[in-house]
């Protein structure tokens, strides 16, 4: 793109103003505009900013600050998305038939908004579209795309980002089974959106009636999503938040289904505000954020605490620990995936037993997962105990590139997580991350050990001692100017250090070349001496560069094993610190 000046930018934002159906942002534009022409420099800066590029959409859609500008989440942008994606459905169709979507949001900001513009541009362009009946959590949509038979589905949602942020997430049904979108859809699509921006302004994209869904899309998720757990043989006391998020009306009803006793709430946390009041980040894994939880289940004496993210994708879980000073500990997510993980196995397992020819075949049908009973997914940057637990018992293992619209496809799966507090245990209704359906999951596993008079800390010792102490950490690294990012991967790149924490660094694996057969990724992955393995990347969501890392020993008694783990897991975080800091 030529370099832009001034004059040009005004030229653009009067163009942007005037298709633009917000009376906000265009006012906001509108006073931008006024102080460049005064010559306010750090007006001219921010007009540079939101104009000299274009929010990209791709594998994970649209997402960003609500704000005017192509380089903002907008109506302009939003209307422009729904148009380039229902002009790739449609020529996608060789049937005749009209394709279809189906569209949710959650308590964002403008999320309401945005779906409706979705739904209104997509339909005036020749697709149906269903409107979900009210906010509702990312996996309702997710479970809809398929519930419903649509060609596609649309989340606004920008899940756990700050408060002004937005986006747009896109699902595929048919042969993609309601995934997340991957290469090369999202590349036709954002083709076409670019085609739209171009080529049409915004008043001038047909907008046409839509359909709005009734209950029983919802009603048909809480029966699917219940049924994950066994009837409750114990009833743990449990606290949960929603996060200022939509998780709780859908997880109540889960709950009270599946035949478990409501839970205590974190009331200042419970009902949809798109402000997040109590929460600097409303993600489970900020330092935090969780804290009210912590108050909530020392008042209450409770076994576990469970969290949703504010689209309730996401699970956090926490259990009592006395060594803590809060009482209580944060799982991390590798932990809870680990459990969750050795719970399906054992349930696969212990049903492939029962019928050995019949289970197999049909399992591994779906993605032919080389004729076992299916097969534990997890991401690249997830912990390696996942394959320790899928051999142990005689499952399948895929290990793919980070996000569900890579593990959700995993041939023949049966359990998928990363190590960011996604989970997938149903995969037969959801493909993608769900915190309602792991939550219930992880509270019958809970319920199943109390009743046995053991705990989750019970279970993950037992963990250790059959497959080994898995441990890791991550060090994430919030930046402000995204150059940081790519000068840090460019300078491990051009000089790979070979020891990280006096551990030596056995090989490097750049896997922007293709490794292993994974499409390529801005990703690097040092092997270390012992078994050991870190992993660096950018996010792909937020403007973090992330580093992964893991260690683990099979050696000893429990506690020599943890140690050990534990012993390398922070020597190699101390040595990554010092080199991307």
């Amino acid at each position: 793109m030529p370099q832009l000046t001034d004059a040009d930018r005004i030229t653009l934002a009067e163009a942007w103003i005037a298709q633009d159906p917000d009376p906000e942002t265009r006012d906001e534009l509108t006073a931008i505009v006024a102080r460049v022409r005064e010559g306010d420099a750090a007006a001219s800066a921010d007009l540079a900013d939101r104009f000299d590029a274009r929010l990209a959409f791709g594998t994970a859609g649209l997402r960003g600050e609500i704000a005017a500008g192509p380089n903002r989440m907008n109506r302009v942008l939003v209307s422009q998305g729904a148009a380039g994606l229902a002009a790739h459905l449609l020529e996608r169709t060789t049937d005749g038939a009209a394709p279809s979507v189906v569209v949710g949001y959650d308590g964002r900001r403008n999320s309401e908004v945005f779906a409706r513009d979705v739904a209104e541009v997509m339909a005036g362009a020749g697709v149906r579209a269903v409107l979900l009946p009210r906010l509702l959590p990312t996996p309702v949509l997710a479970f809809a795309v398929r519930h419903l038979d649509t060609s596609a589905g649309v989340m606004i949602t920008a899940s756990h980002n700050p408060p002004n942020d937005n986006g747009m997430k896109v699902y595929l049904g048919g042969a993609d089974e309601g995934s997340q979108i991957v290469a090369p859809a999202d590349a036709e699509i954002a083709a076409q959106i670019d085609r739209v921006a171009a080529e049409t302004a915004v008043p001038e994209l047909p907008r046409g009636p839509f359909e709005t869904a009734d209950e029983g899309v919802v009603d048909a998720y809480v029966t699917a999503t219940a049924a994950v757990a066994s009837a409750p043989a114990a009833q743990p006391r449990v606290v949960y938040t929603a996060m200022h998020g939509v998780g709780w009306e859908t997880m109540r009803r889960v709950l009270e289904t599946a035949g478990f006793d409501a839970p205590a709430l974190v009331a200042e946390q419970i009902e949809p505000d798109g402000r997040f009041p109590t929460v600097a980040f409303p993600n489970p894994e900020e330092p935090g954020a969780m804290d009210l939880s912590f108050e909530a289940a020392r008042a209450a004496g409770a076994d576990l605490v469970i969290a949703n993210d504010p689209d309730a994708d996401r699970l956090a879980i926490a259990i009592p620990d006395a060594a803590d000073p809060a009482g209580f500990r944060r799982l991390t997510g590798n932990e809870v995936g680990l459990l969750l993980g050795w719970q399906v196995a054992e349930q696969v397992a212990a049903g492939a037993a029962a019928a050995p020819a019949a289970g197999a075949t049909d399992a591994a049908a779906p993605g032919e997962a080389g004729g076992s009973a299916g097969t534990l997914a997890c991401s690249i940057v997830s912990s390696p105990g996942l394959e320790a637990i899928a051999r142990a018992h005689g499952l399948d293992f895929r290990a793919t590139l980070t996000g569900f619209k890579w593990i959700s496809r995993a041939p023949g799966l049966v359990f998928g997580f990363e190590e960011a507090l996604g989970y997938l245990v149903n995969p037969g209704t959801v493909r993608d991350k769900d915190g309602i359906s792991a939550a219930v999951a992880f509270l019958s596993l809970t319920a199943r050990l109390a009743a046995d008079g053991r705990t989750i800390a019970d279970r993950l010792d037992e963990l250790a001692v059959r497959f080994g102490s898995f441990d890791s950490t991550q060090v994430s690294i919030r930046v402000t100017d995204l150059s940081r990012i790519a000068n840090v991967m460019a300078r491990l790149r051009a000089e790979p250090p070979t020891e990280v924490g006096g551990i030596r660094v056995e090989r490097i694996d750049d896997l922007a070349a293709g490794v292993d057969g994974y499409p390529p990724s801005d990703v690097l992955r040092l092997v270390l001496e012992g078994g050991a393995r870190v992993m660096v990347r950018p996010s792909g969501t937020e403007p973090k560069l992330k580093v992964y890392i893991d260690a683990a020993s099979t050696e000893g008694t429990l506690e020599e094993r943890r140690a050990a783990a534990s012993d390398a897991v922070s020597r190699l975080e101390s040595g990554m610190r010092a080199l991307v800091d």
